[in-house]
């Protein structure tokens, strides 16, 4: 009798153990928050968001804008690339950290890239404080967004590529602005625009649904592991509920008021990563970021 108890009681511990395991399995594949929507603001330029501090900063191909806490233009420069030794003509996503923007920045033409290099900026002046080529070695072809990552002292930097250069992210040190490594993102999302470090994970905007058809676009996460060479990607969000399905930038995060910020463009339409015409009853490209309340731990109802 006592070994069938014992036997028994093996069995219910081994069982129990699985589901752990299982239902662990299962919640990190499952979105971390929910997200509603509460603002919608028109901006001036159609890259990256970045926020710091209550206020807001916003990346054109060729632009910097800084917004107030109101969302008051405060400042903008055009063309912030007089500095640069080599040719560049485009800003994608940036972060801001400690009072500097940092923007992946390159020359790019009909899906083409070259000349890409990590640039920081003073986000009160726009003054180029210093520039950090990326490595050859990487295989990088293309810099659509940049992150700061405070944790492991690191800046983030992801492709649009839809080859194997969008198939990574790539690490460089925060001081120095050496070459780290990069890791492999599994699933990788098709058409990364925007990235950002946020409470141990990388959040990542993908334009990956067809405007033409109505698709949305999304919003994917992956956990940072420096150790580890890959990271498992999951979907966060499916961006179903903006005025008119586009092309999605750049996302950022309001740390003081948990909201996410999503820089999102519509109207124009998008060849190549390019500007090419308008959608019919449009006669310019309409820049907006959409505001999300992030109400808690995600939960199946």
């Amino acid at each position: 009798m006592v070994k069938k108890l014992i036997g028994i009681m093996i069995v219910l511990i081994f069982t129990f153990s699985l589901c752990a395991c299982a239902n662990k399995s299962t919640s990190e594949l499952l979105p971390t928050y929910k997200y509603n929507l509460i603002e919608v603001h028109e901006v001036d330029a159609r890259q990256g968001i970045a926020w710091e501090k209550g206020d807001y900063y916003v990346s054109g191909s060729t632009s910097l804008s800084h917004y107030d806490s109101d969302w008051n233009l405060v400042a903008r420069v055009d063309e912030p690339f007089d500095e640069f030794k080599d040719e560049v003509n485009h800003i994608g996503d940036i972060d801001v950290y400690n009072g500097q923007i940092y923007a992946g920045v390159e020359y790019f033409m009909d899906g083409k890239a070259k000349n890409i290099q990590i640039a920081v900026y003073d986000a009160e002046t726009f003054k180029l404080l210093k520039t950090w080529a990326f490595s050859e070695e990487s295989g990088q072809t293309e810099v659509s967004g940049i992150a700061v990552d405070p944790d492991h002292k690191c800046v983030w930097m992801c492709s649009w590529d839809g080859d194997e250069s969008g198939r990574y992210l790539y690490r460089y040190d925060l001081n120095s602005g050496e070459y780290l490594g990069k890791h492999h993102i599994q699933a990788p999302p098709q058409w990364l625009q925007g990235i950002v470090y946020y409470e141990g994970s990388i959040y990542m905007t993908a334009d990956d649904g067809t405007a033409d058809l109505n698709e949305a676009d999304h919003v994917y996460r992956c956990k940072v592991d420096t150790e580890k060479s890959a990271f498992t990607v999951v979907q966060e969000r499916t961006l179903d509920d903006v005025t008119m399905q586009g092309e999605i930038e750049g996302i950022s995060f309001d740390r003081d008021n948990k909201r996410m910020l999503i820089s999102y463009n519509r109207g124009a339409r998008i060849v190549l990563g390019m500007p090419k015409g308008f959608y019919e009853g449009y006669d310019r490209e309409i820049h907006e970021v959409f505001v999300y309340e992030i109400s808690g731990l995600y939960s199946i109802d």
